[in-house]
């Protein structure tokens, strides 16, 4: 049986979320998911992680000024080799490996450093969690890049990435259009409105971004009523029952049924949840985005015309009146047959 290792971390849930649900398609395989952050020195990956979501929380502008900085020669420089005091770990972790795979940037770099010194012999390929990319999430030495759209793979063609694929979404197999009773069953697992037009918010694992306020121009559109999903935001989720909203959940295990109870989902441009919800045949809009990678998606959503991105809240009301459900299928090669080529070659 064939080792496949893959290599995420837990910043945020995205690449986590694409990260497991590649390994349980990847059937037939020996398949580990390890932590990059688990692999640096000390409490450095956990300083790390907690640094980025502080930073998200309290001075979001500050994370697109550091996207900007790692995009330049110096700076993506600095943070490979900042990505490589965790490759003694990683080189433990992947002995024997047939295939590596990375869903997380830093982690793409420090594999990449092992394939410099051939410590790592396997076969690597980056899959691409956002639906734009940035220079740090490709890396030459990767044998395959799988994209989510053509914007995407024709960005890490620009980075240098040799051979680049178009592949889908990265979701677990329950993201799928309900069936016709699923919607009524849903709502009242949920406690929510038997009747009446349910609009999600969703702001990723952390809960951050302007939700407090997205969750107002919702409610005040009188278009829809918010159900809003706070992730690991204790506090926000305080903040908004106080404010008097009736349909607020933390942390949600079961998001597929979650997305089988609403008619429209309303986002900040984070790459998992709007995948989620596209492969569930729901409409999403982007609205109130994260600065940095919040922006950059949602640029890339609207040009492909899978998410607009809205700038005003009269464009907010029109588009949850005028939203409607497309169950079309979205045509894209599936991930798992591109990586299992790999390992033929191999």
């Amino acid at each position: 049986m064939t080792r496949i290792v893959i290599v995420s971390a837990r910043v945020g849930a995205g690449h986590d979320g694409a990260a497991y649900a590649l390994a349980d398609r990847l059937t037939g395989h020996d398949v580990e998911v390890i932590d990059f952050l688990d692999l640096l020195p000390g409490s450095f990956g956990r300083r790390l992680c907690g640094f980025y979501h502080r930073q998200l929380e309290v001075v979001p502008r500050s994370w697109e000024w550091t996207l900007a900085a790692l995009g330049t020669a110096w700076g993506a420089g600095l943070a490979r080799r900042a990505a490589t005091l965790g490759r003694g770990r990683m080189a433990q972790a992947l002995d024997g490996a047939d295939l590596a795979v990375s869903t997380y940037p830093l982690a793409t770099q420090a594999l990449a450093a092992l394939r410099g010194t051939r410590t790592l012999a396997a076969p690597l390929a980056v899959y691409l969690t956002d639906p734009a990319v940035h220079r740090l999430c490709v890396h030459p030495s990767a044998d395959l890049h799988l994209a989510q759209n053509r914007y995407a793979a024709s960005e890490a063609r620009a980075f240098g990435a040799p051979d680049v694929a178009v592949a889908a979404p990265l979701v677990g197999r329950r993201f799928r259009p309900p069936m016709a009773a699923e919607r009524s069953e849903a709502r009242r697992a949920f406690g929510l409105p038997e009747r009446g037009r349910l609009a999600l918010v969703v702001a990723g694992s952390w809960g951050v971004g302007d939700v407090r306020e997205t969750t107002a121009d919702v409610a005040a559109s009188g278009a829809a009523v918010p159900v809003v999903v706070c992730g690991r935001n204790a506090a926000l989720r305080e903040q908004l029952i106080a404010a008097g909203h009736r349909h607020v959940f933390g942390w949600v295990e079961d998001m597929p049924r979650l997305l089988h109870a609403v008619d429209v989902v309303v986002q900040n441009a984070g790459g998992l949840t709007t995948s989620e919800a596209l492969a569930s045949g729901l409409p999403v809009l982007t609205y109130r985005c994260l600065p940095g990678h919040g922006r950059a998606n949602a640029a890339t959503l609207d040009q492909l015309g899978l998410v607009p991105w809205l700038h005003s809240r009269n464009d907010l009301a029109a588009a949850l009146l005028s939203a409607h459900p497309d169950h079309r299928p979205q045509p894209a090669t599936d991930a798992v047959p591109l990586l299992e080529k790999l390992l033929e070659v191999a």
